[in-house]
């Protein structure tokens, strides 16, 4: 009983904080924000206990644990035990920040409350064991969610976006459920180890393949998937701290459900190349919006979109260990970037005086993208020599080639003309260890989740003609963002950027077929 207590106590000294902000909803509500901050302290340290209790026990998939007579069930394996030192890590820090940075605000305890709340239901998302348990923390999630994002409700924008935000929320919701129902009846159980055992050891069923879809449209739907992103650009207006929360933690809980899942969206091939078309084009479409955007906070807004949908291609191409290492890196650089985002624009105006910038000719480009697969090709021979090619799948090789397109533009601005030499020498030395990074990195996640997820399977026709595609979109996009400076001027150039700044007004369609959303006035 103590090792089933253990994960799910994580969560209840953050609700106990909870439910002394909602007592004092006020401006600067006592012991509230320093308890608050504690208890997300203890969450962690009671996660780091978990994590030692996994260890201790040595298998990479403990039994399930349950609470008996409180309907709870935790389940500690590699998947569960990251995702909860992800989720307690980045809410201990943003409810440190929150402390000062909300210090003196109208709506203080209450806002305390809500953002503690949100992080004990994701605490309790990631760890959940039974169908029950994930589908009530995920609704759980997003009303606590949709209450921060109301911190100001006397802006139109931001209960606009709210709106926008429930929409979506409660229709990923409800597929959620019915899929939930439809595993719960083809499986005849709730757990969701003994689900994803049945669909390893059986074909799938007509109810499963259907609630594989609908996992997926759950999934597409949270990581704000195209057309469906407008939400996650709108949601600016709430403050800085509920910005690093969702962009770090809860956007992430797509990706999660999908690689909880893992076994079950094997059975829907179908599925998972709808997953890598809609990922790989929403990775494709966020970078560039992203390019265009002024403000600090809405660059990050659709940087989000663009990694989400990177996250959702490695998905759809059954690279769930790589999804896995994604959403952890991610989340842990973007925490950082919106919690120190309020310094950027101190740090843009103290750079006066700009050194040249080198601009690279087609020929340079087309060096530097020789050079970034050769360095590719030989790092890669080189891990495969020490740890067997045969671990290697097609899906993650042309992944890492599609990285290496990020590589081939660094290394494009160190092979201009005009570049000095030391310029030349870090941007390859960066390059080969973007590369022993990427393979290293590769090999650590599919060893700590071994026995966990299943492993990528041989790819199909269909597989390789996503993999060409996605490897040839990609790469015709990094050929075109370094030689952009060559054209850059041309009046074609300029009207385009107007588009892509506006996201190519998919949102502003998207809102017009919904017939428009009309903001009430919200009550405090």
């Amino acid at each position: 009983m103590f090792l089933a207590l253990l994960p799910l106590s994580a969560p209840l000294p953050l609700l106990l904080a909870a439910v002394l902000g909602f007592l004092r909803p006020g401006r600067r509500p006592r012991v509230v924000p320093a308890l608050a901050e504690g208890a997300a302290l203890a969450a962690l340290a009671v996660v780091l206990g978990a994590l030692g209790l996994l260890l201790a026990h040595g298998p990479a998939t403990s039994p399930l644990l349950g609470a008996a007579g409180i309907g709870l069930s935790a389940r500690l394996d590699a998947v569960s035990v990251a995702m909860l030192l992800l989720v307690s890590f980045v809410g201990w820090i943003v409810v440190r920040h929150t402390r000062t940075y909300l210090d003196g605000e109208a709506r203080q305890g209450a806002f305390t409350g809500w953002l503690c709340a949100a992080i004990a239901a994701v605490l309790l998302l990631v760890q959940a064991g039974n169908l029950a348990q994930l589908v009530t923390a995920w609704i759980a999630t997003s009303f606590c969610l949709h209450r921060l994002l109301l911190s100001y409700p006397e802006r139109a924008a931001a209960r606009r976006a709210a709106r926008k935000k429930a929409l979506f929320a409660s229709l990923g919701a409800a597929a959620l459920g019915v899929a939930a129902a439809l595993l719960a009846m083809a499986a005849g159980t709730t757990d969701i180890a003994a689900i994803n055992a049945a669909a390893r050891a059986g074909e799938a069923t007509t109810p499963v393949l259907a609630a594989a879809a609908l996992l997926a449209v759950a999934a597409l739907l949270k990581s704000a998937q195209f057309p469906t992103h407008g939400w996650l650009t709108e949601v600016m207006e709430a403050p800085t701290p509920v910005s690093a929360l969702l962009h770090a933690g809860v956007i992430n809980a797509g990706g999660f459900l999908l690689i909880r899942f893992a076994d079950v969206m094997l059975g829907a091939p179908g599925v998972l190349a709808v997953l890598a078309m809609i990922g790989g084009f929403t990775a494709l479409f966020g970078a560039l919006v992203m390019l265009t955007q002024p403000a600090v906070k809405t660059s990050l807004a659709w940087s989000t979109v663009a990694q989400m949908g990177f996250m959702i291609l490695q998905c759809g191409l059954a690279l769930f260990p790589l999804a896995l290492l994604h959403i952890l890196a991610h989340s842990l650089y973007k925490a950082h970037a919106f919690l120190a985002s309020g310094g950027a624009v101190e740090q843009v105006a103290a750079i006066r005086r700009p050194g040249p910038v080198a601009v690279p000719s087609g020929a340079a480009v087309g060096r530097a993208f020789l050079a970034a697969l050769a360095i590719y090709v030989a790092i890669g021979a080189t891990f495969g020599a020490v740890f067997g090619f045969e671990r290697k799948s097609p899906q993650a090789l042309a992944l890492g080639a599609i990285l290496i397109f990020g590589v081939a533009y660094l290394l494009a601005q160190g092979l201009a003309d005009a570049a000095p030499r030391l310029l030349t020498r870090k941007t390859a030395l960066y390059s080969t260890a973007a590369a022993v990074g990427y393979f290293a990195l590769q090999r650590a996640a599919e060893w700590l989740t071994a026995g966990v997820l299943p492993a990528t399977p041989a790819p199909g026709r269909l597989e390789w003609t996503l993999m060409a595609l996605a490897v040839l979109s990609f790469g015709l996009v990094a050929v075109a963002q370094a030689l952009f400076p060559l054209w850059a001027s041309h009046p074609a150039a300029a009207g385009l950027r107007v588009h892509l700044s506006n996201g190519l007004y998919v949102n502003a369609t998207l809102d017009r077929m919904l017939g428009g959303w009309s903001v009430g006035r919200a009550s405090r």
